[in-house]
């Protein structure tokens, strides 16, 4: 009995679309965990400076094993309906591991962080003083 349970669980997270993926190590980076990838992101310098560029070191997973492209990276203030005077350039390090620089906050407030990774958008929130 114990191994057609053991079975079935093997098979049912072999089937899971939300199956685990770990993505490459960022120390004290943020997590945002989508239905089809993880992304853990961090900002060069921290913290991350107003009316100055600054960088996001990004690491992506595919949970589904496969290998991930490029993400898209972007972000927004939603409340005041813009995002960022300024698009950044995207270089990849590694598998799974990227680097965005040229970003800039110009003015205080919450802004959003927007990840396009494999058609899935992954979004998380940042206050800037």
């Amino acid at each position: 009995m114990r191994c057609a349970a053991t079975s079935l669980a093997l098979i049912l997270a072999t089937l899971s679309p939300a199956g685990a993926c770990e993505p490459p190590r960022l120390e004290q980076a943020t997590r945002i965990e989508g239905t089809r990838h993880v992304v853990l992101f961090r900002g060069v310098p921290s913290p991350l400076p107003l009316n100055a560029t600054f960088a996001l070191e990004i690491a992506v997973c595919a949970r589904n094993g496969a290998a991930v492209a490029p993400p898209g990276v972007d972000a927004r203030m939603p409340a005041h309906r813009h995002g960022m005077n300024y698009r950044p350039s995207l270089v990849e390090k590694a598998a799974g591991l990227f680097r965005a620089d040229g970003l800039l906050f110009h003015m205080p407030g919450r802004w959003e962080f927007v990840l396009e990774v494999g058609g899935e958008r992954l979004t998380a929130a940042h206050d800037v003083d």
